[in-house]
């Protein structure tokens, strides 16, 4: 839901910087590896040390190069099989850095194991839910569902959720455990979603398969129906 609307709103927003961008030489993919790099530092210095303030603040600077990039690649008239599959393999690097690093402070300073252990999960069910809908269209099936909660809005819950979990060092009283709830509900939201997309490539997958049996049939039908004329 979110990548349906904010992608459209921030896209109308940053279109002037990428043209910038574009005049001083910048290459999309050049922007694509330097926002991983910002996420993936954002993430994994600031995070494990409980710094979530300024953590997000980094990671928040870098992660709209996902937007930059493909609006560059358009106006250069530049998009490729190539660009979308490193953005796409690099946002698998950027999400699970983020929970990595949520991972690494539960596991150290954090000190909750079950935390940690629902960060990890949260690593894991995203690059799954992904895994499923690449998969399901890569054996040409549409794999017509979103599902409840996609990347923007693990991203975007998880995000803002730790950046005001961080206000907590600046003496805001109570508001670290935004950051534990949000991480359970990214992981439950996660579940559902990937069982919405299983079903939906079971559904489509028996569905395929019926259309390909039913026009075998068929075929062998005329096939045998012109047999029979042939004899007579």
């Amino acid at each position: 839901m979110l990548n349906k609307y904010a992608r459209a709103f921030f896209t109308r927003v940053l279109t002037p910087f990428a043209a910038f961008l574009i005049r001083r030489g910048v290459s999309p993919d050049t922007v694509t590896l330097i926002g991983t790099a910002g996420v993936v530092a954002g993430a994994l210095v600031f995070y494990p040390m409980g710094e979530f303030f300024w953590g997000t603040v980094v990671i928040t600077l870098f992660v709209f190069s996902d937007l930059v990039d493909g609006n560059m690649a358009r106006q250069l008239g530049r998009s490729s099989r190539w660009g979308a599959f490193l953005d796409s393999t690099l946002d698998r690097v950027a999400d699970g850095a983020v929970f990595g690093g949520f991972a690494l402070w539960y596991a150290g300073g954090g000190d909750d194991i079950v935390l940690c252990a629902v960060s990890i999960f949260c690593l894991a069910s995203g690059q799954v839910v992904s895994y499923t809908k690449a998969r399901g269209e890569s054996i040409g099936l549409p794999v017509a569902v979103n599902g409840l909660i996609e990347r923007a809005e693990r991203l975007v819950i998880s995000l803002v959720a730790a950046g005001l979990a961080g206000l907590h060092a600046f003496g805001v009283p109570g508001i670290q455990y935004l950051l534990p709830v949000a991480l359970w509900i990214v992981a439950v939201g996660s579940l559902i979603t990937l069982i919405q997309r299983v079903v939906t490539v079971r559904r489509e997958s028996a569905e395929a398969e019926a259309a390909e049996e039913a026009e075998e049939q068929e075929a062998a039908g005329e096939q045998e129906a012109r047999g029979s004329g042939a004899a007579k």
